[in-house]
């Protein structure tokens, strides 16, 4: 058993191949066509026929946009909910503020989920008055946490106006122009 040393380095039996040297000479095995075949888009130097390329018909991302409906199913159109249960809220002492901050402090969400919206349902058991302030509760959560003492407050989302005008409005410069 010889020392192991720079100079006899060699990788594990079998998990290095040989890579395959195209294009070079009848004697390889791989010469003149490297392997491409003959003629066709696939044997020229950057004949790359694209992923989405569906031989000629029209391509699935080009025909989708015309289905209906693409925007329900689709999680950037979802609200998603960061979930604490009851059972969770034990941590806090009796009239303690539960504010997405605090749940963040006791380790019960990151701060990128305290960023977005929060949800309290009802799995568990309370036995102290809490000052909860999420953006949903599930009704038995309201229950248990109202029966415990303590209180809830909705945090209020920013509703966006849609820019789409009605068809009843003129736009600022046809009024203008009539008056």
């Amino acid at each position: 058993m010889s020392l192991l040393n720079l100079s006899n380095l060699r990788p594990a039996a079998g998990s290095h191949k040989t890579e395959k040297r195209v294009g070079r000479g009848h004697g390889s095995g791989r010469g003149k066509t490297a392997g491409r075949g003959t003629k066709g888009q696939k044997a020229r130097t950057g004949g790359r026929v694209n992923r989405s390329f569906n031989g000629g018909q029209t391509r699935l991302n080009k025909r989708l946009p015309f289905v209906r409906g693409l925007g329900n199913g689709n999680p950037l159109f979802r609200d998603e909910y960061t979930i604490i249960n009851v059972a969770d809220l034990e941590l806090f002492e009796a009239n303690a503020q539960v504010t997405p901050e605090a749940l963040v402090e006791n380790g019960l969400m990151t701060a990128a989920q305290s960023r977005g919206l929060i949800k309290i349902l009802g799995n568990g058991e309370i036995d102290r008055a809490l000052s909860i302030r999420a953006h949903k509760f599930s009704a038995s959560a309201k229950e248990k946490i109202e029966a415990a003492g303590g209180s809830i407050e909705i945090i209020e989302r920013k509703v966006y106006e849609k820019t789409k005008r009605r068809k009843d409005e003129k736009p600022a410069a046809e009024q203008g122009a009539g008056e």
